[in-house]
């Protein structure tokens, strides 16, 4: 897919209302909100989701982040927390991408691929046909406690750019993203979306200072 020169912005682990409205205020195009992880920040309860998802307006992405790797779970989960966007952080090994798409219309589904290595590229081709985009982060989910994104570390930008080349389908990218780095990433890698949470963020509270700050150099080219 052909660089992106103005990517969309995703703040991700959004609290409560209050965040979300600041972050719209401040041109979010979508938002992330993280149910039950392994390990990492941000995660805050179905209802919370719930509630935060149904005051936010069209056409604001809500991404509802899950770890649960089966699609009737899901599916569940979704319809519980009635977001637009799943965001998928594991792999899927029980069900489809076919069967969340029938049973769930109109919700995108977006696949997580974590960046260890060459290997991802193969591992985000072969998806990339089934989902409706595809996030690149950090992460392990090969550990015992698994890194399902939230770590704060950038990975390798250039893997990143060959994926992006070889798939179809927009492309976010999410992983030690800060006001200093945003537009680089932009020019080596041309993502569609870049997803931030802790660079953002003072004692994992949104910070408007720093929130403007990252928008402003996302926006300075």
């Amino acid at each position: 897919m052909q660089p992106t020169l103005h990517p969309r912005i995703k703040i991700c682990c959004i609290a409560d209302g209050d965040e979300s409205r600041l972050a719209i205020q401040y041109g979010a195009a979508a938002l992330g909100l993280v149910s039950h992880m392994p390990s990492g920040p941000g995660v805050i309860s179905e209802d919370q989701i719930a509630q935060i998802a149904r005051q936010v307006p069209p056409p604001i992405g809500t991404f509802l982040l899950t770890s649960q790797q089966d699609a009737q779970g899901i599916i569940a989960q979704q319809r519980r927390c009635r977001t637009n966007t799943i965001q998928i952080c594991d792999r899927l090994n029980r069900g489809s991408y076919q069967e969340l798409k029938a049973a769930l219309p109109g919700v995108a589904i977006v696949q997580v691929v974590h960046v260890v290595g060459p290997e991802s590229i193969e591992e985000a081709v072969a998806i990339a046909p089934q989902v409706d985009a595809i996030l690149l982060d950090s992460g392990n989910p090969a550990l015992a406690v698994k890194e399902l994104g939230g770590t704060g570390r950038r990975h390798n930008w250039e893997v990143s750019r060959k994926i992006r080349e070889a798939i179809d389908k927009p492309l976010f990218l999410a992983g030690g993203l800060n006001a200093d780095n945003g537009r680089q990433a932009i020019a080596e890698v041309g993502p569609f979306g870049l997803d931030v949470c802790s660079a953002v963020r003072t004692a994992g509270k949104l910070d408007e200072k720093k929130l403007a700050a990252f928008v402003a150099s996302v926006l300075a080219g």
